[in-house]
């Protein structure tokens, strides 16, 4: 009623309040903004007048892959044909993005559309060993960022970066799925796990000999099994039956 018949009234009164009221504290963390390019951008490297195709041998798992999809449904094939396509160039280039479009009979904007989408196709040139580190929760309670610092150190790069010699990228990416091995980098296909500075750089140093580091826990437990030795299940498994009444068995 007082804002309707004295509204210059209400207005000073609101300002009134607001100016006695005690003044909020607003903290806001720190933005962290994407080092990727979401829009293509021609490249001596990356640019649709390099010619791509696939190789004779992946021509039949290209074949194999559309096998399983009916025809009118072969768009299905699209995650699947990048995929081997960046393993056959190294990354997804655009001119990979547009022979998986005429094959599958696509829109290049759809399979654009897929590419930038997903954070597995990289669309870029990355080294020979693309080197992943996850930075999740788990994994970083566990050091991760100790981790990161040991390769940036080691390999004189930086988060995003590559080598000079080509032959590291590394990257963070968030949850590689081992969180009870944390910390954990997975280097192209392989995972490391259990990892520390010492463990990291031998692993390193090794891909760069040439030489193909043990996978897996680097810890010296056997998979995903307690970290300090078995606490349950230690005795002989009961066979059937165990602990049914004698009627019932």
């Amino acid at each position: 009623m007082l804002t309707r018949l004295f509204p210059r009234v209400a207005a000073a009164v609101a300002l009134r309040a607001a100016a006695a009221a005690p003044a909020r504290a607003i903290s806001v963390s720190a933005v962290a903004r994407s080092d990727k390019l979401f829009v293509h951008r021609d490249t001596p490297e990356n640019n649709p007048n390099l010619p791509f195709k696939f190789t004779p041998e992946n021509e039949e798992r290209v074949a194999a892959i559309l096998a399983k999809y009916p025809a009118q449904y072969k768009k299905g094939a699209c995650i699947p044909l990048l995929d081997l396509g960046q393993r056959q160039q190294g990354f997804t280039s655009i001119s990979v993005m547009n022979e998986v479009a005429r094959l599958l009979e696509m829109p290049p904007m759809r399979v654009y559309e897929v590419a930038t989408f997903y954070t597995m196709f990289n669309r870029e040139p990355v080294g020979k060993y693309f080197v992943q580190v996850c930075t999740t929760s788990p994994c970083e309670l566990c050091g991760a960022s100790k981790i990161v610092k040991t390769i940036e150190d080691h390999l004189g790069i930086r988060l995003g970066e590559t080598t000079q010699d080509k032959m590291f990228t590394l990257v963070e990416v968030e949850c590689a799925g081992a969180c009870v091995n944390a910390p954990v980098m997975a280097v192209n296909d392989d995972y490391y796990e259990d990892l520390t500075a010492e463990s990291t750089i031998k692993i390193i140093d090794a891909l760069k000999a040439g030489k193909t580091p043990k996978m897996g826990p680097q810890s010296g437990r056997k998979g995903c099994e307690p970290i300090g030795g078995l606490t349950t299940l230690l005795e002989e498994p009961t066979g059937p039956g165990y602990g049914l009444q004698a009627a019932l068995q």
